[in-house]
């Protein structure tokens, strides 16, 4: 992607404040001196069997962007491909509606979209939002000695792969969908009030990926503890059956030349790291004076987890050392 957008001409205009410089998670665009615009659209195809509660996941996906630099979502507008010869509308209907009810949970409008017929559901939103120039959360302000905090666990990439082959539980399945169709909203809240130097949501690259684009951006490197970081418990197993989505694979071959690993931590292991998640939580860079008081504040917030799972260090960039 980043070699697609290399033949883009360079953005001159002084008031995007955040562009495509940095992979950052929105867009952001200065009106006047306390006001910017912040936007983002993200869609895909079904992730789950059931329309409404991919209309929900993808909701919150679509709004996790927003959550990640500080910002107050204020409309969306809906993005849908959908195959009306062969699926009935009433499908069509639940995705709609499980978007708006997730959308109203976050305090967010829907007011307009667009429509394609497509071979394959697609679903999502361009959400726009508001900040004060000043208090962007940028994912390329982290500094070394912060510890990084992360609010969902991994291995949602792993579970919907074994969602699609039928080989994983409903017990698993159940705790998949409530991670994904939580909203980012609370950790962000909670974040802005701390204050933070850097956030990214985990999503498509991953959280080695994610974490890879911050280290990048921030021109530091990052030590992670595999023992620290949360992941969904069946995705082990299914990762050592073989079961992983393309993109998780694609994830670990692009960011190995980056990875500094002890010799105990199994491919296995760094195949969860790197997988592609649908709805990930936020990975904030916090400073070490503020990391135990955010902790406890999102636990407060019952965030789906609070795990301190690492540090950033000096670089060299965009180096990540993965401990047991």
């Amino acid at each position: 992607m980043a070699q697609v957008l290399g033949h883009l001409p360079k953005v001159e205009d002084p008031n995007v404040l955040v562009g495509t410089n940095t992979a950052d998670d929105a867009a952001v665009y200065k009106i006047r001196d306390d006001l910017a615009i912040v936007q983002t659209v993200d869609y895909f195809t079904p992730v789950v069997d059931d329309p409404y509660t991919f209309g929900q996941i993808t909701a919150a996906n679509s709004l996790s962007d927003i959550y990640a630099m500080g910002a107050k979502p204020l409309f969306a507008l809906n993005i849908v491909g959908f195959p009306t010869k062969t699926l009935p509308l009433e499908a069509l209907a639940q995705i709609l509606k499980g978007g708006a009810d997730k959308a109203a949970e976050a305090g967010v409008s829907i007011i307009g979209g667009h429509t394609i017929n497509d071979e394959e559901p697609k679903y999502g939103m361009s959400v726009t939002a508001v900040i004060e120039p000043g208090k962007v959360i940028t994912n390329a302000g982290a500094k070394t000695g912060d510890r990084l905090i992360l609010t969902k666990p991994l291995g949602i990439g792993i579970i919907t792969t074994a969602i699609k082959k039928g080989v994983v539980s409903k017990e698993t399945i159940d705790e998949a969908v409530r991670v994904m169709s939580t909203l980012n909203k609370n950790a962000a809240e909670v974040m802005i009030e701390t204050g933070v130097n850097a956030c990214t949501d985990i999503t498509g690259f991953g959280f080695l990926g994610h974490l890879y684009e911050m280290v990048k951006g921030s021109g530091t490197g990052a030590r992670i503890s595999l023992a620290r970081v949360p992941v969904i418990a069946e995705a082990w197993d299914l990762i050592r059956q073989g079961v992983a989505p393309g993109g998780t694979h694609r994830n670990l071959a692009y960011l190995e030349k980056n990875l500094v690993v002890n010799n105990g931590i199994s491919r296995e292991a760094l195949l969860v790291l790197a997988d592609a998640q649908t709805s990930g939580g936020l990975l904030i860079s916090v400073p070490a004076d503020k990391a135990a008081g955010l902790v406890r504040d999102l636990e407060k917030a019952q965030v789906p987890v609070v795990a301190q799972v690492g540090e950033i260090i000096e670089g060299p960039e965009t180096r990540i050392e993965i401990e047991p």
